[in-house]
């Protein structure tokens, strides 16, 4: 049948999405709150149909489709034994409340149903899904099933990520002209190289303006995601779930739900993109509980101790831990039976008696008397095949038989669709956090996944799948535990693993001056509490480079703080540094990880970096100047700080700064920097500060409270 023609409007706050539902589903305008829909909206925007082409229109659906005649690429591609490889979907059903709309079709021929939800909520973030059913008689292959989402002409620019291990969040822009662009990642995780997100908007937009849509894949395995511009000029965002060569067969009766694909758009530039999606986080992904407790500040034993494990001089590490104000201490990899390097080990999830003859229990009391909470380092998905567990199931290999997988890290993945497999490893977890008071588990995935086979099929997907209800598991039975995603660092960082977890270990690299372009390309999505920042050693162990305390103290600050080193090593003054910033951290924790995220656009925006967080109701901002590299002249502009309050009246005061801050080549600091000064918030944020002259690998904190 053929519905009659519908206008829909979904609002959130700022933006709204109007789709015009007939004989398909079509998002007609995505941008600004309009204040009315007017009477001829849906003629306005009637598209012309050009000469020496299709005859009739063919619009761009929130299903495109090749039976219909668009060209590009359709959101479905599977086969029903080689038949139905080309469905033409018919809607069935609209149901509309409020920011939701779920559109239901049914193709009779092909056999198939499908479902799309679209949601937009109040803080501007679109959620996209899809559900497609085998109705008809036999298995059905699908090969892909992609999300889609229109952008308009006048999005031609694009921001996307690239990056490595200790490199990850690393953007680049390109124009988005003709073409288009696509990435994919066949990684078996969310990967450091290819961040399932990307931004599109118009030429040039900024932190603070321009219009922008940024687009975010919650999906932890395989993905593409490509932007298509069409020969019409229209654009398309697709993202998908990337499926191996038959790893997704529906049998009669059964479904298949794509990721949700996560969306929002923004007149006012990139800030506010990520003010949306923080609020969206804040609000419906992370746990009530968790959002409302205030963040424990960390000492992982990795960078200070490795493997080299002594239960005395652990407690000795906690004892100083303590004396500089840390709230949660993390024994890292070295515990368990036979774990003495990373070739031996993994899956044999007993503690090392050797090391431990007296058991944890007594650390984990040491560490709870000193008003500490105790985590411990889990890898559940690894496995060496010099351990205990491989020699008695060498079957539980994530492997096709008959082929020489290669390592990664010395290690193989387990299995987790096999039962047996998945069992023995919530069984171990769940000992340990039955029998010893574990606050927190840092959960790692050191490896990346080859050849992803059970039962000789591919099943990357389904491996994914696994993981999130082995978490769910451990969750259900220990709610109260928290949960760290860490996958070499940020390989595996996405909305759905977080929906799960807590926090993310954002890199393993702790070098200040990496980390100032990593966390900042971290920002766009996520806000910063769950944003693993610590404060290494002086020299870092990843990029073998120095950097003094202050540098290292105020990174680490913008973040969910922590420390990775070995404290009963370090000297005085190292010691009163790590204590002065973690003193810092807990005085502005609420402020940090509750407040409004600000990327500051700077003049010298080759060596300088800033930010701010200001308070939601505008009264507290705490901003930070970072000196990446010398100056490019001698002197660097003004700083001017946006989404202040323009009615208010703020006192400006200096709260840290490099130890030569007067001194060295610099004659004369400007005036504000040496005693407290008040400005309109209007003056902060059109005129500004001068800004001060910082030496390379540098930071200076401001403080701006209401008066």
């Amino acid at each position: 049948m053929t519905m009659d023609k519908q206008i829909i409007r979904l609002k959130g706050r700022h933006s709204e999405l109007i789709v015009e539902v007939g004989e398909v589903a079509e998002v007609i305008y995505w941008g600004e709150a309009l204040a009315a829909l007017p009477q001829g909206a849906d003629v306005a925007l009637k598209r012309p149909v050009p000469y020496g082409r299709l005859d009739n229109d063919v619009p761009v659906s929130l299903h495109p489709e090749l039976a219909r005649g668009l060209f590009g690429s359709p959101a479905l591609e599977g086969h029903r034994n080689g038949q139905h490889w080309s469905p033409a979907f018919t809607i069935s059903a609209v149901h509309h409340e409020g920011g939701n709309l779920v559109v239901e079709s049914r193709d009779s021929i092909a056999g198939l149903a499908l479902t799309v939800s679209l949601e937009i909520d109040s803080n501007d973030v679109v959620q996209l899904k899809q559900t497609l059913t085998n109705i008809g008689e036999g298995e059905y292959q699908v090969n892909r099933l992609a999300n889609t989402l229109p952008l308009p002409e006048r999005a031609n620019e694009l921001l996307t990520y690239y990056g490595r291990w200790v490199k990850e969040f690393q953007q680049v822009r390109q124009p988005l002209s003709q073409g288009g662009y696509q990435q994919e990642n066949r990684r078996g995780r969310t990967s450091h190289e290819h961040y399932p997100a990307l931004i599109a908007g118009t030429k040039g937009f900024g932190e603070c303006d321009g219009d922008v849509w940024g687009f975010h894949l919650a999906w932890s395995g395989n993905h593409r995601m490509r932007v298509d511009v069409k020969a019409d000029g229209r654009r398309v965002v697709q993202a998908e779930a990337l499926y191996l060569p038959g790893e997704m067969t529906l049998q009669p009766g059964e479904s298949l739900a794509t990721p949700i694909l996560y969306a929002t758009h923004s007149a006012n530039g990139l800030n506010r993109m990520s003010q949306q999606f923080h609020g969206h986080v804040r609000a419906s992904i992370l746990a009530p509980q968790i959002s409302e407790k205030p963040r424990p500040i960390h000492l992982n034993t990795w960078e200070g101790i490795y493997f080299e494990h002594d239960p005395e001089y652990i407690k000795e590490m906690a004892t100083e831990s303590a004396k500089m104000g840390v709230e949660r201490f993390i024994i890292d990899d070295g515990w368990f039976k036979g774990r003495n390097g990373d070739k031996a080990a993994l899956g044999d999830w007993y503690l090392d008696e050797t090391k431990y003859p007296e058991g944890l229990e007594g650390i984990v009391n040491h560490v709870n008397e000193l008003g500490m909470e105790f985590g411990l380092w889990f890898e559940p998905e690894m496995i060496n095949k010099d351990s205990d567990l491989y020699r008695n199931h060498p079957d539980w290999l994530l492997v096709v038989e008959g082929y020489d997988q290669p390592t990664g890290r010395n290690q193989y993945a387990i299995n987790l669709q096999n039962d047996d497999a998945f069992d023995y490893l919530l069984a171990r977890l769940d000992h340990f956090l039955s029998t010893l008071n574990i606050a927190y588990i840092k959960w790692d995935m050191n490896r990346e996944i080859v050849q992803p086979g059970h039962q000789g099929r591919a099943a990357g997907n389904n491996q994914v799948t696994r993981y999130y209800e082995l978490v769910e598991k451990i969750r259900e039975r220990h709610p109260e535990v928290e949960i760290e995603s860490c996958a070499a660092g940020g390989g595996r960082i996405d909305y759905e693993v977080l929906k799960r977890t807590h926090r993310f270990w954002t890199s393993d690299n702790n070098d200040a001056l990496e980390r100032q372009q990593i966390q900042r390309g971290f920002s766009y999505f996520f806000p910063p509490e769950v944003m693993g920042s610590h404060i290494g050693a002086r020299h870092c162990h990843s990029t073998r480079r120095t950097h003094d305390i202050r540098f290292r103290g105020l990174t680490a600050l913008f973040g969910h703080m922590g420390i990775e080193l070995d404290p009963v090593k370090e000297g005085t003054e190292e010691k009163a540094g790590f204590e002065r910033y973690i003193k810092l951290h807990k005085e502005y924790r609420s402020l940090l990880h509750s407040g409004k995220s600000v990327r500051i656009p700077v003049d010298d925006c080759d060596s300088q970096l800033a930010k701010a967080v200001i308070s939601q109701d505008g009264n507290e901002a705490l901003v930070m100047v970072a000196q990446l590299a010398m100056p490019t002249n001698s002197l660097s502009g003004a700083l001017r700080i946006p989404e202040l309050d323009a009615s208010k009246v703020y006192q400006i005061s200096v709260l840290d700064h490099p130890v030569n801050f007067h001194q060295g080549l610099v004659n004369q600091q400007p005036a504000w920097t040496k005693q407290p000064l008040s400005l309109s918030g209007e003056w902060c944020q059109k005129v500004g500060l001068a800004m001060p002259i910082l030496d390379a690998e540098s930071a200076i904190l401001i403080r701006l409270v209401a008066e």
